[in-house]
């Protein structure tokens, strides 16, 4: 039908069809465009993604006092790590990462450092902290007073638990990143606590005692007070013996070990390698690296309670 058969008048027709035809260029534009972008930024993140070196993770491998690095997780996560230690000052209701006080920045949180790009990660990886890779632990050492600094720290993991694992009186939910705490940290205030976001890192004297695996899933301790050995000649048989004695006992009771405080150079490692502890402590990220790479196959790292 006509403009004139419906009563519009004809001096608007040319109007009436220069904006329809504005506005069906301006669409098809526009969605071009969309499609343009889309099509653009899912290029640039394959980009990215085979720009980036696939890094096989490292179960073995704990990043000791991991802020010291030029880039705090980050560092450790592009070099396979599977554990990393923060250490965490309580000031003035915000918990902040370094070794010493005097040494604390307001913008170093343990939130910015850790745990947000360790849930970015995670989301990321469909939840995990490596696509398909075995656990991530977050190790947290607490440097001021124990109970104010879990009671700030409390609040904060709640804000993660959806990729943090659950501690309970008789088991223990695994998720993407388990979170133990050490250094003043309170058990016998976590102990009361019938479900938790954190486990506690044992000492050697903890194994005589039992304690549930689901409140102290680790035990880490200092190696010069108990080994004489310092990585020159061979590890003497005695000490050898009661190494691997040690880890046993602590696999038995379904606990994962660690070494602190031990020279750190290869024959420390090869030797804790072999025993089967769990995390072998060091700050030389590359060197450590390397060196599990070069271990063979079927010389299996202890699993995780």
């Amino acid at each position: 039908m006509s403009r004139q058969l419906r009563g519009e008048p004809e001096g608007r027709q040319p109007v009436a069809q220069g904006w329809n035809l504005l506005y069906r260029r301006f669409s098809i534009g526009s969605v071009s465009a969309v499609v343009a972008m889309a099509l653009w930024a899912g290029t640039a993140a394959r980009a990215v993604d085979a720009a980036e070196p696939v890094v096989s993770p490292l179960a073995q491998a704990h990043a000791h006092n991991d802020y010291e690095h030029p880039r705090p997780l980050l560092d450790a996560l592009a070099r396979g790590f599977c554990s990393v230690e923060a250490d965490i000052h309580l000031v003035a209701g915000q918990l902040l990462v370094a070794h010493d006080l005097a040494q604390v920045r307001p913008d170093r949180t343990l939130e910015r450092l850790y745990l947000d790009p360790l849930r970015e990660r995670v989301q990321a990886n469909r939840g995990r902290v490596y696509a398909q890779g075995p656990a991530f632990f977050l190790l947290i050492d607490f440097k001021s007073n124990g109970p104010a600094t879990w009671q700030a720290l409390r609040p904060v993991l709640a804000q993660y638990a959806e990729m943090l694992t659950t501690y309970r009186a008789d088991r223990t939910e695994p998720k993407a990143v388990t979170v133990v705490l050490s250094g003043n940290s309170p058990r016998e205030q976590l102990a009361q606590e019938p479900t938790r976001l954190a486990g506690i890192d044992g000492r050697l004297n903890d194994l005589p005692r039992n304690p549930s695996p689901h409140l102290v899933p680790w035990i880490s301790d200092n190696w010069p007070r108990h080994f004489q050995w310092r990585g020159a000649g061979e590890m003497p048989v005695a000490e050898r013996t009661r190494l691997r004695d040690l880890v046993a006992q602590a696999h038995a009771q379904g606990r994962q070990v660690r070494f602190w405080g031990a020279p750190d150079q290869e024959p420390i490692w090869q030797e804790q390698f072999l025993a089967g502890v769990d995390f072998i402590n060091t700050d030389k990220l590359d060197a450590l690296r390397q060196f599990l790479l070069r271990q063979p196959a079927g010389v299996p790292p202890n699993p995780a309670p």
